[in-house]
């Protein structure tokens, strides 16, 4: 089944230009998305061909049988909401059947963690891409002889300058562990090498140090600390920013490097949008998804506020529907057992015997 087979067979029930353009949002460099709902065939509805959703190759066009979308609608799906609150000029086709469904009969309470929940997660995931741009990590990868270092007097000095200064080898070198200390070492050197040391690290790609058998009359040289929880961290930023760099959209970075903000100002511009829509239900129990403030919001994806400033919005905007949840006459959950009759009704006229509305 293609999106050219549900035009031809007469399937559509609904068809919306819906993202930036629905939200009044769009620009001149805006694609043109299209959501809709169809109904399929009664041979593959009630065989075994059952489809629930149907896309192009980019995604940009996306269309939804009518039962996965009322099952989405009943989960308070943010972008299955925003079609069906789809503005009039914004809606190509509307079978008279689709006006059985109604916005407000499926708004409810859990906006709270589909709206706010995702928008949240996006503001965390923003937190993180602030932290990975204005922290970034050498490709050249540090071992763990850079989290060691040598007690000396009142303080220390890392190892590897200890050793440089020494004109020592870390081969050389042999561990011995203290008893009742974490990551507390004896070290021991052996300049010829006949003692067989194991040396601090046995290479480089060593996620701790070596332990090594040390003759009772040998007399250690230095203390050393080995900072394991520090390596640790390091070693999951070092992949996580590494795998960020090679998954990361290269324009759209480049964009978000131009403006300096550091932070990817398209997707901070539609986490705040939802927040603006997740607080517009719980103060009047209605959708309204055609924006107010455009010119605020593409200020924001233009990168020409600060990251702090929009972030301090986020939090003006938790905080107001957290106010407004607590006071919403909205029920907790949608009515399931009333919205799949409406569902039953629709395909009962949809599969039965085509009577007028």
């Amino acid at each position: 089944m293609t999106i050219s087979d549900l035009k031809n067979k007469n399937l559509l029930l609904f068809e919306a230009i819906s993202g930036s353009r629905a939200f009044g949002l769009a620009t001149e460099n805006s694609d043109t998305d299209i959501r809709g709902v169809y109904y399929l065939p009664k041979e593959d509805f009630f065989g075994l061909n059952y489809i629930p959703q149907i896309s192009n190759e980019t995604n940009d066009i996306t269309y939804y049988e009518i039962g996965r979308f009322v099952e989405l609608l009943q989960k308070n799906n943010p972008n299955i909401l925003e079609i069906l609150a789809s503005p009039e000029d914004c809606i190509q086709y509307r079978h008279p059947l689709m006006d059985l469904l109604k916005t407000e009969d499926f708004l409810s309470k859990l906006c709270k963690d589909t709206f706010a929940g995702y928008a949240i997660s996006q503001i965390k995931k923003a937190k993180g891409l602030n932290k990975k741009i204005l922290n970034p990590v050498d490709k050249e990868r540090k071992s763990i002889l850079d989290f060691c270092c040598i007690l000396e007097g009142q303080g220390s000095v890392l190892l590897k300058r200890w050793m440089n200064e020494g004109g020592l080898s870390q081969e050389n070198c042999g561990l011995i562990s203290i008893d009742h200390t974490k990551g507390m070492y004896a070290l021991f050197y052996d300049e010829s090498g006949a003692l067989g040391y194991k040396g601090v690290i046995q290479n480089e790609e060593a996620n701790q140090v070596s332990l090594s058998s040390v003759p009772k009359h040998e007399k250690p040289v230095a203390y050393l600390f080995c900072n394991l929880d520090a390596y640790s961290v390091y070693c999951k930023d070092y992949r996580e920013y590494w795998k960020w760099v090679a998954e990361r959209n290269e324009d759209r970075y480049n964009v978000n490097q131009t403006h300096g903000q550091n932070y990817d100002s398209k997707n901070m511009m539609h986490t705040i949008r939802l927040l603006q829509s997740c607080e517009q239900i719980f103060k009047t129990g209605s959708l309204t998804i055609r924006v107010e403030n455009r010119d605020e919001l593409l200020d924001i994806k233009a990168g020409n506020q600060s990251y702090e400033n929009v972030m301090q919005k986020a939090e003006n905007l938790i905080e107001s529907i957290e106010k407004h949840y607590s006071a919403s006459s909205l029920p907790e959950y949608p009515d399931l057992e009333k919205t799949t009759k409406i569902l039953i009704k629709i395909r009962e006229k949809l599969y039965g015997d085509n009577d007028e509305l």
